[in-house]
């Protein structure tokens, strides 16, 4: 348990201070109970939660600052603040504040606006951006064109203030303000409470706000896996009948979306997610289509998934690449080898059933082309990795894509996947082994064993074709 949550307890709920909705942002001192309200909120002072400046970035707090001393509301808000809580450092510090965009952009010059559906400004220090947003009030019934026919909020434009915007929020974790005027975190959903009992709740009526963007539903499975979060019954049970709301977002944005679940360094859980609520039909149908006919499949994608947590754990450099030529194997795969056998040379069938599937692909999940090139290479040298000598192995070996292709080939080795001309596991060993030697060794190894097939037996010679005559000059 947290310093912040002993400390919680030992001081008790009495010695809150709380504030009405009307007056937080003249930070009153009216007490009331601590039930969720949207009259109420819950003040949390700095020695009641505990996050201290020193873990919030410094051009997170030059921004919001410069907001205060501005005379703006002006709040660190969201997944920055829930994991300040936890005692996990923030990769995104988002600000909410009751300045308009346009008003943002006046006060900082590295400031970007940006967005229809959602008007943002983006201010930016070098690489990293701090995402501002204005508080959102909730649409009047007189508005239209901000939802669809099943819903979807298609526009959210309309400005309010925090005691608003805070029921325009996801999840009550991810609901709490983080204020710069004197350090508090105001609290009006109990997202608190919800932090200390690791439990995903949803704001407002479930199945309302999952049609108003069904991206939360992803976004739930996304925490529950990061954060080790259990989503609570009345939130979780909607997913199972309204996944099939995912196949009206825009492909890009559910890649944005699959590329959070996947790099996260919680690809394993994510996985497990999905196959749980059965969303992944939503996002990637022919591996979905693949596990249906063959539940060894999820083997091979459980190690991929394995694979890309380990290495982001240590730090080491991923690509998008790895995962999606993984959960598309199979279906390409098993394509392929009816062409062949039709008697259609491997590298033409690859090629030619890969655009195939890429392009079903694109229809739920876009991938953009590098990654998609760099996929069609990892296959491509599947069937290449049986060289073992002479300029075709060296010609592996070079690959721009060697590495790639060959963790691939030893994640199929690892999940026991069998072809009929060959043993992958032999494969896998021979080029590890090959990689540990040096430059000459290699060299030696792929060259003076040129006349050598796979089996190491030496292959034929042809035969020289018959000695031409001697043909006599002529006199």
């Amino acid at each position: 348990m947290l310093n912040w949550i002993k400390s919680l307890k030992k001081k008790g709920s009495s010695s809150k201070r709380h504030r009405t909705a009307s007056t937080a942002a003249r930070h009153s001192n009216k007490k009331f109970s601590r039930k969720p309200s949207r009259d109420k909120a819950i003040i949390l002072s700095r020695g009641e939660h505990g996050i201290s400046r020193n873990n919030i970035d410094k051009h997170a707090l030059k921004v919001l600052y410069r907001l205060h001393k501005s005379g703006f509301h002006a709040c660190l808000v969201g997944g920055a603040v829930r994991d300040l809580l936890l005692g996990i450092k923030p990769k995104d510090f988002d600000v909410a504040t009751d300045a308009t965009p346009e008003q943002v952009n006046k006060l900082f010059r590295n400031c970007r606006l940006i967005g229809r559906r959602f008007r943002l400004a983006h201010i930016h220090f070098g690489r990293l951006i701090i995402e501002v947003a204005t508080f959102r009030a909730e649409h009047e019934s007189s508005q239209s064109g901000h939802q669809d026919e099943s819903g979807r909020i298609v526009r959210d434009n309309v400005f309010g203030e925090l005691a608003d915007d805070v029921w325009r929020r996801d999840f009550t974790a991810n609901a709490l303000y983080y204020d710069i005027s004197d350090f508090s975190v105001i609290d009006f959903v109990g997202g608190f409470d919800d932090i200390k009992q690791r439990r995903l709740h949803l704001i407002g009526d479930v199945e309302t706000r999952y049609r108003e963007d069904p991206v939360r539903m992803l976004r739930a499975l996304r925490f529950s896996a990061k954060l080790d979060f259990e989503i609570d019954e009345e939130s979780r049970t909607p997913i199972y009948s309204l996944g099939h709301l995912l196949q009206d977002i825009p492909a890009a944005r559910l890649y944005e979306e699959v590329l959070k679940l996947f790099h996260s360094g919680h690809a394993v859980n994510s996985f497990e997610l999905l196959l749980e609520f059965d969303l992944l039909q939503y996002l990637f149908p022919e591996a979905a289509t693949a596990i249906e006919q063959d539940e060894s499949v999820i083997d091979m994608l459980n190690i991929a998934m394995q694979n890309t947590d380990d290495r982001i754990r240590k730090d080491m450099r991923v690509t998008p690449a790895f995962l999606f030529a993984a959960l598309l194997w199979h279906p390409v795969n098993s394509r392929v080898k009816e062409y062949v056998d039709n008697g259609m040379p491997y590298s033409v069938a690859i090629q030619k059933v890969a655009t195939k599937v890429l392009s079903q692909q694109s229809g739920s999940v876009s991938i953009p082309r590098r990654f998609t090139t760099t996929m069609r290479d990892i296959w491509g040298l599947q069937t290449r990795f049986h060289y073992r000598a002479g300029k075709r192995a060296l010609a592996v070996l070079e690959h721009p894509k060697f590495r790639a292709g060959y963790d691939f080939l030893c994640i199929r080795a690892q999940a026991g996947e069998e072809v009929a001309d060959g043993n992958i596991k032999q494969d896998c060993e021979w080029w590890t082994d090959l990689q540990k030697q040096s430059a000459e060794q290699q060299n030696n190894a792929l060259f003076s064993t040129a006349g050598t097939a796979r089996s190491g037996k030496p292959k034929r010679r042809r035969r020289s074709s018959a000695k031409k005559k001697a043909v006599k000059p002529e006199s």
